[in-house]
C-alpha cells in the first residue's frame, strides 16, 4: 500500500476516533440517524447510578420493525434476507425480507395468544433451524425480552437459565441433530422443568419431520398456534428497554446473564456492518456460529438484517458435513460476500486438508472478506489463510459483553464518506493483533496499580468510559455483581479480563485472559506467545500452553499439541524440536517443560479451548465438566497424556 494511502486512512481513522472520543454524542447522534425511528431520541447519553454509559433513553423504535418492516417498505420485500442451509438433514430453504416479516408478525401473534406481553421474559431453546432467528426477532417485535439457550445445553444448566430469567413461555424443537447424533430436545426441557423452581405457563415445540415429540399438558404445536394466529405489529420501545438476555458461556452456579438494550444495539450493529465488514445492502453475510452465541445474535441474526443484507444461517460444521469444503460450498452456493467464523473452525479444517484441495473447483469470487474471531487468530493459521485466498483475512476481537467489535481492521472506512467501490483493508494487517480499537472504544492497556503501560508492554485490557452504544446494560437482576466484575477494579474503566498489549502504532494485540498469563521465576509470560511459536510448525494443526505448578520456579508451560493429519515424522523428535523452537525464540526464561502430543483437545462449543479445565486437570484439581463443552470424551485424551507424562493426579471430574 502507497505511504500517501496509509496516512489517508491512517488520518480518516484518526479524525474518527477523536470524535468519537471527544465529542461522543455528537458521533452517536450522527450514527443513530442512518437507523429508522417512531421518535428520535433527544438524549443521547446518560449515566446510570453506577456511572456506567446508557444511550438514546428517551427514543423510540423497535428493531425488528427496523430489521424486516422497514426494508419491505423501502423495496427490499422481494430480496432473500434469510437462507437456511442444513447438511445434517439434507435440508435448503430460503425467506424474502416480505415472508420473513410475515412468518415473525404471525410467530408474535402466536405469542400474545399465549400471554406474551412487552417485558415478558421468553426463553428460545433451538437448534439452528430458522425459525429460532424468528422466535428472536418474534420476541423482540412484541417487546418481549428473548434469553436464547444454546440448543443442547444440559437439562440442568437450562434449569439454572430458566430460574433466573422465568420466562412465560419457552419455545424449543422436538430434536436437534450433531455429525453423529440426535440431541432430545423436548425430553431434555421436561426435565429441566422438573429441576427449575419457575414453571413457565406454556411451551411452543417446533416438531421437526426427521423425529417428533410427544406433547404434554403445557405444550403446544408449533405450527397449529401460527395456523390460527394473527399478525401483530412491532411494538414501540423506549430505546434503553431491554432487548434479550444472553448468558454467558461456561458458567457455573448462576451464570450472568448480559443485558442488551433495543436502540443503542442497533446503531451500533448498522454501523459496524459498515465500517468494519464493509458490508452494504444486498450483499450477503455469513457467520458461522451457532445463535445462542453473541456472534449469532449480533451477526446472524439483527445486524445483516439491519443493513438490508442476505444473512445465511448454517446448521452444520466446518468438516464432516460432509467434509472439510464445507465452507467453500457454501460460499460458491450463496455468493457469500463476507465470511465470518471462529479460527478454531480453519484449524480444524486445516488439519483435515492442509492443502486446501477441496478448494480446488469452487468458485470463490463472490468473496471480498474473511473475518475471524472468538480465540485469538494464531499467526500460522493467518498466514495460511493469507497465502490461500486473495482477499482480506481480518483478525477481530469482541466480547459477549461489548455485543459488537472492539477492534479490527475496518474495510468499511472509505465507504460511508468516500463511497468507494468496497470493501478494502485500510491498514496493512499484523499478525496476531486485531488492527485497531473502532471508534467509540477507547481501549487501554494498564498496569496492577491503574497505570498506561508503554507501547509494547503487556498488561490489562480495559475501555474507558463511556462504552458506546450496544454494549451490555447491566447483568440480569444483579447490579451489585455487574458493578465487582467489570468496573470496580479500575473506576472509569470496563475491564475486559484480557491481557495484551498496544504497539507503537497503535496495533492491539490481545494476549488470552488475564489468567492465562504464567510467572516463570518472577517473570510474567504470555502463554499466547507460546502458542505462536509452536502453532508455527509444519506439522502442528492446533496447540495450547498452560503453567504446571513448580517448586523452583513458581510455574512452568506446558504444550499441547494436536498433529496434522497429513504429517508423517518421529512424534519423540517433534517434541524435543517444540521445545527447542519456544526456547530459541522466546528465551530461556521460557522454560517449556515439555510438549505433549493429543488427539483432541477440550473446547467449548464456540471454540474457545478450556485450558483453565487443562490447569486443573495438571494441578489434580477437582473440575467441572461445563455446559458448553463440544466434545467431553476429549478431557479423557488430555488426562491420559498429563498421567503418561507424570504430570499431577490428572484431576478429578464433577458433572455439569
Amino acid at each position: 500500500m502507497p505511504e500517501t494511502a496509509k496516512r489517508s486512512a491512517r488520518e480518516h481513522y484518526e479524525s474518527l476516533v477523536s470524535r468519537a472520543n471527544q465529542a461522543p454524542e455528537d458521533f452517536w447522534a450522527e450514527q443513530a440517524r442512518r437507523i429508522v425511528w417512531f421518535r428520535d431520541p433527544a438524549t443521547i447519553l446518560a449515566w446510570d447510578a453506577q456511572e456506567h454509559a446508557r444511550w438514546f433513553i428517551d427514543g423510540e423504535m423497535n428493531i425488528c420493525h427496523a430489521a424486516l418492516d422497514h426494508h419491505v417498505a423501502n423495496g427490499r420485500g422481494d430480496q432473500v434476507a434469510l437462507y437456511w442451509d442444513s447438511p445434517v438433514t439434507d435440508s435448503k430453504c430460503q425467506y424474502t425480507y416480505r415472508e420473513l416479516r410475515d412468518e415473525v408478525a404471525r410467530l408474535a401473534g402466536a405469542l400474545r395468544d399465549k400471554g406474551v406481553e412487552k417485558g415478558d421474559r421468553v426463553i428460545i431453546y433451538m437448534p439452528m433451524v430458522a425459525e429460532a432467528a424468528m422466535a428472536m426477532l418474534a420476541c423482540a417485535r412484541l417487546g418481549a425480552v428473548h434469553s436464547v439457550v444454546f440448543g443442547g445445553f444440559s437439562p440442568k444448566e437450562l434449569a439454572i437459565r430458566i430460574d433466573d430469567a422465568t420466562p412465560k413461555v419457552i419455545l424449543a424443537a422436538s430434536f436437534g441433530i450433531e455429525v453423529d447424533r440426535v440431541i432430545p430436545y423436548k425430553p431434555w426441557l421436561d426435565e429441566a422443568i422438573e429441576l427449575a423452581t419457575h414453571t413457565p405457563e406454556a411451551c411452543l415445540i417446533l416438531q421437526r419431520e426427521q423425529q417428533r415429540a410427544t406433547l404434554g399438558p403445557r405444550d403446544h404445536d408449533w405450527q397449529e398456534c401460527l395456523a390460527h394466529a394473527q399478525a401483530t405489529e412491532a411494538v414501540s420501545m423506549l430505546g434503553s428497554e431491554p432487548l434479550y438476555i444472553l448468558y454467558t458461556s461456561g458458567t457455573t452456579g448462576t451464570p450472568k446473564g448480559v443485558v442488551r438494550d433495543h436502540a443503542g444495539y442497533a446503531v451500533a450493529l448498522h454501523y459496524s456492518m459498515e465500517i468494519l465488514y464493509g458490508t452494504r445492502p444486498g450483499d450477503t453475510f455469513m457467520a458461522a456460529s451457532d445463535i445462542g452465541w453473541v456472534v449469532g445474535h449480533s451477526y446472524i441474526v439483527y445486524g445483516p438484517l439491519l443493513m438490508g443484507a442476505s444473512t445465511v444461517m448454517y446448521e452444520g460444521k466446518p468438516v464432516r458435513t460432509p467434509d472439510a469444503g464445507a465452507f467453500w460450498r457454501l460460499i460458491e452456493e450463496y455468493r457469500i460476500n463476507c465470511f465470518f467464523t471462529a479460527p478454531t473452525a480453519f484449524r480444524a479444517i486445516k488439519k483435515e486438508d492442509p492443502d486446501a484441495s477441496l478448494m480446488a473447483g469452487r468458485d470463490l469470487s463472490s468473496l471480498r472478506s474473511l473475518f475471524l474471531a472468538g480465540e485469538r487468530l494464531d499467526p500460522p493459521t493467518y498466514h495460511w489463510l493469507n497465502d490461500l485466498l486473495p482477499v482480506p483475512i481480518v483478525d477481530h476481537w469482541w466480547q459477549t459483553e461489548t455485543g459488537w467489535p472492539v477492534a479490527g481492521n475496518l474495510l468499511g472506512l472509505d465507504m460511508i464518506t468516500r463511497q468507494a467501490s468496497g470493501p478494502r483493508a485500510p491498514v496493512e494487517a499484523r499478525a496476531g493483533s486485531a488492527t485497531w480499537p473502532l471508534p467509540g472504544f477507547n481501549v487501554q492497556v494498564l498496569d496492577g496499580l491503574g497505570d498506561e503501560v508503554e507501547p509494547g508492554v503487556q498488561g490489562n485490557v480495559v475501555i474507558q468510559q463511556p462504552l458506546p452504544p450496544g454494549c451490555l446494560t447491566g447483568l440480569y437482576h444483579n447490579p451489585a455483581r455487574f458493578h465487582a466484575a467489570y468496573l470496580a477494579a479500575y473506576p472509569g474503566y470496563y475491564l475486559t479480563g484480557d491481557g495484551g498489549y498496544l504497539d507503537e502504532d497503535g496495533y492491539l494485540f490481545v494476549m488470552g485472559r488475564i489468567d492465562d498469563v504464567i510467572n516463570v521465576a518472577g517473570h510474567r509470560l504470555s502463554t499466547g506467545e507460546m502458542e505462536q511459536v509452536l502453532g508455527s510448525h509444519e506439522a502442528v494443526a492446533e496447540c495450547a500452553v498452560i503453567g504446571i505448578e513448580d517448586s523452583l520456579k513458581g510455574e512452568m508451560p506446558l504444550g499441547l499439541v494436536i498433529i496434522k493429519d497429513a504429517w508423517r515424522g518421529d512424534e519423540s523428535a517433534l517434541r524435543q524440536a517444540l521445545a527447542q523452537r519456544v526456547r530459541d525464540e522466546i528465551g530461556a526464561i521460557a522454560s517449556l517443560k515439555d510438549v505433549l502430543i493429543v488427539e483432541r483437545l477440550p473446547k467449548t462449543r464456540s471454540g474457545k479451548i478450556l485450558r483453565k479445565m487443562i490447569r486443573q486437570i495438571a494441578a489434580g484439581e477437582q473440575y467441572q465438566i461445563p455446559s458448553t463443552i463440544d466434545d467431553p470424551a476429549s478431557l479423557e485424551d488430555v488426562r491420559e497424556a498429563l498421567s503418561e507424562a507424570g504430570v499431577g493426579l490428572a484431576g478429578q471430574a464433577r458433572s455439569a
